[in-house]
């Protein structure tokens, strides 16, 4: 059987259904340190069974392919906030939606918490050597107050307008909230002040527009 993911040649190979790398399976009573990510804890909320057969037995689930489309909006819009960042000035969301007292939150580490892949922010569970990860898209904060306001970038494609009231009333958006409330957690056990409320980004792309022409345009949600 062919994997759907592919090795650093683009080359098929074969699947297995065990992971390669040791270091990504639990041992019971190990004394490393072992990484687990926000989307393996929210997992672990889904179903602990299968949690267990993936961190500590080692099975592989199906790979998929990367949502490029959406990785490519969450670049752009990285790339407006930093802009920001860089001269402590509102973003012209902040502004056009009564929220010019927010700036981008300006740190050395901003960039290896948004690694998702290979950093992330970081905090070690109590006494354990279970180490929570989990990068951010973006954090922003209040001038005056100086807390952190944690913010995740959505991208979509959906006819008519975003309801902000009944966004995460959406059966598949619950986990939304359980993400802000992990990166929440890192932040404060990181020593941050961070603030009650947090933003989604909602970028929906238009369906209804008459032609693509090398384009295509969205209405952003905040």
């Amino acid at each position: 059987m062919i994997d759907l993911k592919r090795n650093s040649k683009k080359e098929p190979v074969k699947a297995t259904g065990l992971r390669a790398r040791a270091s990504s399976s639990y041992s019971p009573n190990q004394k490393e340190d072992f990484k687990i990510s926000r989307g393996r804890f929210s997992n672990f909320l889904t179903c602990k069974r299968c949690f267990y057969l993936d961190r500590v037995k080692g099975l592989d689930p199906p790979g998929t392919p990367g949502w490029t489309l959406n990785e490519t909006t969450d670049l752009l819009l990285k790339k407006e906030f930093d802009y920001c960042r860089e001269r402590q000035i509102p973003h012209r969301l902040f502004i056009d939606n009564d929220l010019s007292h927010l700036v981008p939150f300006d740190h050395p580490e901003i960039d290896e918490w948004r690694d998702s892949l290979h950093k992330g922010l970081m905090l070690r569970h109590k006494k354990t050597n279970i180490i929570l990860t989990g990068g951010v898209d973006d954090i922003w904060q209040h001038k005056i107050t100086k807390k952190l306001i944690i913010v995740d970038y959505k991208s979509q494609a959906k006819f008519g307008r975003v309801d902000k009231e009944d966004y995460l009333v959406d059966p598949y958006h619950e986990g939304y909230k359980i993400q802000m409330d992990f990166y929440a957690y890192l932040l404060k056990g990181m020593g941050f002040d961070v603030d009650k409320t947090s933003y989604f980004l909602v970028c929906n792309a238009k369906r209804d527009e008459e032609e693509f022409n090398k384009r295509m345009n969205f209405d952003e949600y905040l």
